[in-house]
């Protein structure tokens, strides 16, 4: 069953979850007053990809509460490399103070180590940054704009089965315009509308300490000169009244029930992720090739807190299927997989 939110409020009185379900738009107001879960599991995040042929940027600012971060990632797909720098600030206690919608609003951290910045004005989103001490002792800095917003995007409110108190609602934007530049020390980097996109995603909730997610994200241009994106995840929560699964073809979205990301096994049973990747679905509408170029890696464990990333940058080819029966063929596009396992 896909259940589609109505207009309200996201949470009851009494901090459980109004209503289940997935949207193309916001009709759900984050209402974090109504909280009744401890501070420590509230999650917020703002995070914002920009990528072309050669180059992708990755900028996060999130605040759980016990912890705010800062970070920065860089792919070079010609070599391949990549390199992230995260800063963490202990109990920011939610002073971060992320907006409560997508839709407006100032996302601001200022320190001497970092400065970023993200601002929705009207139909134009502007992120700025600074990393300080970036890469070899090198600033990474610039600034992006982000324009031609779609008019579908994917959100979805789901609940935690047996965790009245627990919830994610997320908004997912594909297919940004992206231009810009960034500059590594004195390397710059420019992202241009005509072969430069971006995506967001903007989550807010309340999660359990211990869960694992699969995210895969797509945007550009088909050969007609189209616009073309998808949306792929699954893994937390409960599920039964909607998945995140969209395709997004001139902006407009076509809902997508179940997929499965098929991850190579090493000869010892782990997950090889640099090796050709299926991501399909039960009922046909996704059948898609994944073959991975690098494998953008991060292991943090401190003590009770741990976040195991793979966010996997590659070319998809193969085909999806929209819901008035067309068939898209992808035929070698970039973009990501991912999976991620979190104690938090």
């Amino acid at each position: 069953m896909q259940n589609k939110l109505k207009d309200g409020n996201l949470l009851n009185a009494d901090g459980t979850l109004a209503e289940a379900g997935y949207a193309t738009s916001l009709v759900k107001r984050y209402n974090p007053e109504n909280i009744k879960a401890k501070k420590c599991r509230i999650k917020e995040w703002d995070y914002y990809l920009v990528y072309n042929s050669k180059y992708a940027l990755a900028l996060t600012v999130a605040d759980n509460r016990y912890m705010g971060l800062v970070s920065a990632s860089l792919i070079d797909f010609s070599q391949p490399t990549e390199k992230t720098t995260s800063l963490i600030s202990w109990f920011t206690n939610g002073k971060t103070n992320l907006p409560k919608s997508s839709a407006s609003g100032l996302t601001k951290v200022d320190n001497k180590a970092s400065k970023m910045e993200f601002e929705v004005r009207g139909k134009k989103r502007t992120l700025k940054f600074f990393i300080k001490d970036f890469l070899n002792g090198k600033p990474l800095s610039g600034e992006i704009a982000l324009t031609s917003e779609p008019q579908d995007s994917m959100v979805i409110a789901t609940p935690f089965a047996g965790k009245p108190k627990a919830f994610y609602y997320n908004q997912k934007i594909v297919g940004f315009e992206a231009s810009g530049t960034v500059m590594l020390g004195s390397k710059k980097i420019v992202f241009s509308p005509a072969d430069s996109v971006g995506i967001l995603d903007w989550g807010r909730g309340v999660w359990t300490y211990k869960n694992t997610w699969f995210w895969s994200g797509l945007a550009g241009k088909l050969e007609d000169g189209k616009m073309f994106g998808f949306n792929f995840g699954y893994g937390f929560g409960d599920t039964s009244n909607a998945t995140e699964n969209m395709i997004f073809l001139n902006g407009y979205a076509h809902k997508i029930d179940r997929v499965e990301f098929v991850i190579p096994k090493t000869k010892r049973g782990k997950d090889d992720f640099m090796r050709p990747w299926k991501i399909t679905s039960g009922d046909g509408a996704v059948d898609l090739d994944f073959y991975p170029i690098i494998d953008r890696k991060a292991c943090t464990d401190v003590l009770i807190l741990k976040s195991d990333q793979h966010q996997v940058f590659g070319k998809f080819s193969g085909t999806v299927m929209a819901k008035n029966g067309k068939k898209v063929e992808v035929k070698n596009m970039l973009g990501f997989a991912e999976k991620v396992t979190n104690k938090w």
